[in-house]
């Protein structure tokens, strides 16, 4: 037996896929806290859960002509708004690496005009982070820096969950083992 409120949502779309504001209007009040609330589950925080819904129904309406099968526009949707959010954490995520790259650049500036950073352990850490392979330093950055949890980074890095525990656990493990080498050299 099919769920009435996917009929009427059905329903809605079709309206809606041919030219009835109205019907949108109605889909959009249906849907558009529950799209919030899948936005919020990726990016956990609500203001830019609201954005990301808002830019979801924007790549929503554009190509709800296209849509073959109205009666999953819910599926559809969330879909919709889980890429959005995924792409927006990306884009973010991008935009950290950058301004990491550019802290870096700071931190070795300083360096070079003789700060000595031998004593300090931050320092160390993030030259030893450096050694690491870019997928294990990639890791450690979303789970300690960012806090993702591992379904999370799962997610963002499309991987399986058992692959981020497997890689957070090298990067550990090699992270030890560059640290107790660095601390026999002084």
């Amino acid at each position: 037996m099919t769920n009435p409120h996917k009929i009427f949502d059905g329903l809605l779309v079709m309206q809606g896929q041919n030219g009835n504001k109205k019907a949108i209007s109605l889909l959009v009040k249906r849907w558009h806290k529950k799209l919030c609330k899948q936005a919020f589950w990726y990016t956990k925080d609500m203001d830019l859960a609201k954005d990301v819904a808002q830019d979801s129904w924007g790549v929503i309406l554009k190509n709800l002509k296209s849509l073959k099968d109205p009666n999953s526009f819910g599926s559809w949707a969330l879909t919709i708004t889980t890429r959005v959010a995924i792409d927006g954490l990306r884009k973010s995520k991008k935009e950290r690496d950058h301004l990491k790259t550019q802290y870096d650049t700071l931190g070795e500036t300083t360096h070079s005009i003789g700060i000595d950073d031998t004593d300090d352990p931050i320092m160390s850490l993030r030259k030893a982070i450096k050694e690491l392979p870019q997928n294990q330093q990639i890791i450690l950055n979303l789970f300690y820096l960012e806090e993702f949890s591992i379904q999370k980074i799962s997610d963002i890095l499309e991987i399986a969950p058992g692959t981020v525990k497997s890689r957070l656990f090298t990067a550990r493990e090699k992270l030890k083992t560059i640290l107790k080498n660095r601390n026999y050299e002084k």
